[in-house]
């Protein structure tokens, strides 16, 4: 059965791109009233810019906003991770259990216990970009005082991003390297294809269509198929043929190491911006 969450109230801490964009997915889904999303910043005039330009019930009463919700979405800074997780034990927020919803990069479930406390229902949560129009992907773990119902409830929330998976914590860090940092990758190769079409004359609109496109209709293929990428670049690749030859100026470009490495590298910063302070490993800040 499908967890109801129209009549709830969720709290947002954050008015940055992925706080607006998820309370605006939650609204525009119908999966949370508008009456009931509150998303709450540190200044008034945040606030009033943010109900003028995204009709958002934005406030910068944290206590009341928290008090009543019964889940809590922590989408700030790294940096800013540590301060809003005293405010809001300070705030006894938890007292009445909600779920708490963290996609601050590198908070592990154990470093926002710490903070909180180990009977916070805590969720752990690496949602991306394309999820602003309801095309992303979200992957979820647990703290063990999460029910089946609330993971039913986070499922139904993120719902409103796209796709859901629930992995381990383990993977968390590289999750972030490759599906939260992966858009940019995405647009730097679109960018890339459509300059190729460009040098040869097409419309810089043209271009951009063209490779866009392309590999939204490669991915939609690769997923909808289950086939293997190599495999289906064999349907395109006929011997002696254009494709195999491009290809094989992309493979002495390194392509595939270049983009293996570029998540490689997106993940391991990505577990030294953990609010706490890491053995053997220096904190670096966005």
């Amino acid at each position: 059965m499908a967890v109801k969450v129209q009549n709830l109230s969720v709290a947002i801490i954050g008015g940055g791109v992925m706080g607006v964009g998820l309370g605006r997915r939650l609204i525009d889904s119908k999966i949370v009233s508008s009456q009931r999303l509150k998303v709450i910043v540190r200044r008034p005039q945040q606030a009033a810019k943010l109900r003028q330009q995204w009709q958002l019930n934005a406030t910068v009463d944290r206590h009341k906003a928290l008090k009543n919700s019964a889940a809590i979405f922590v989408c700030v800074k790294p940096q800013d991770c540590n301060q809003v997780l005293e405010q809001i034990k300070k705030d006894q927020a938890l007292k009445h259990n909600p779920l708490l919803i963290s996609i601050v990069t590198g908070a592990s479930i154990a470093s926002i216990q710490r903070s909180l406390g180990e009977r916070a229902h805590i969720v752990r949560a690496v949602p991306n970009t394309p999820g602003l129009i309801g095309a992303g992907i979200t992957v979820c773990s647990f703290s063990n005082k999460v029910t089946a119902k609330e993971k039913q409830l986070t499922q139904r929330l993120f719902a409103a991003f796209g796709d859901y998976l629930e992995l381990e914590e383990d993977h968390m860090d590289t999750i972030t390297g490759l599906s939260a940092s992966g858009p940019a990758f995405v647009y730097v190769m679109i960018e890339a294809l459509a300059d190729g079409g460009v040098m040869r004359g097409l419309p810089r609109k043209v271009a951009l269509r063209l490779a866009a496109q392309t590999l939204l209709g490669g991915a939609r293929t690769l997923l909808e198929t289950g086939r293997h990428p190599a495999d289906l670049k064999d349907d395109v690749t006929t011997p002696a043929g254009c494709t195999i030859g491009a290809l094989l100026h992309l493979e002495d470009g390194r392509i595939r190491s270049v983009l293996a490495r570029g998540v490689e590298e997106a993940a391991r910063i990505a577990s030294s911006l953990a609010p706490e302070e890491k053995p053997g490993r220096k904190e670096v800040r966005p």
